[in-house]
């Protein structure tokens, strides 16, 4: 209980939440970090199915990984949606993170180049802390991808059996 009330306090003073008399509520559970600090994690399922649908949802995981098969080759870009005329054909992009996969490395430099030039043409720039080329297992929206398949990342396992 401590912890919960140290981080509500911590949210309310960033201005993140106020106290509400809603009379809806979910449950919190916390799970720890590598760091041993902990996470708070708030369970929606149950208010979710009162929502109205997003008429534009965000692509399902498994269908973007479904893309992936016969590659061996990846890199990541984190910035937004500008990719278009390649979705699906050797980019994913997830909200702000770019995947690129190729089935070599010589076809890999033939798609970094034509990213680089899209987003060059639209004047957007990546964070490169981010940024991580040439792959040959890549950690992308929790799992780790290679060329043998996907995968749970396993910090993800541990988290939860702890």
């Amino acid at each position: 209980m401590q912890e919960l009330s140290t981080q509500l306090q911590e949210l309310s003073d960033k201005g993140f939440i106020r106290p509400s008399s809603s009379p809806w509520g979910a449950l919190i559970l916390f799970v720890k970090k590598k760091d041993g600090s902990f996470r708070m994690c708030i369970d929606n399922r149950e208010l979710k199915k009162l929502t109205v649908k997003n008429r534009y949802p965000l692509s399902r995981i498994k269908d973007l990984f479904n893309q992936l098969q016969g590659s061996r080759v990846y890199s990541k870009i984190d910035l937004g949606l500008v990719c278009k005329p390649y979705l699906g054909k050797f980019v994913i992009i997830f909200i702000d993170d770019i995947l690129i996969y190729s089935k070599n490395k010589k076809e890999h430099e033939r798609h970094l180049k034509l990213i680089f030039r899209l987003l060059k043409k639209e004047e957007l720039f990546a964070k490169f802390s981010k940024c991580e080329f040439w792959l040959s297992k890549v950690h992308f929206l929790d799992h780790m991808i290679d060329s043998k398949g996907i995968y749970v990342d396993p910090d993800k396992i541990e988290s939860v059996k702890d």
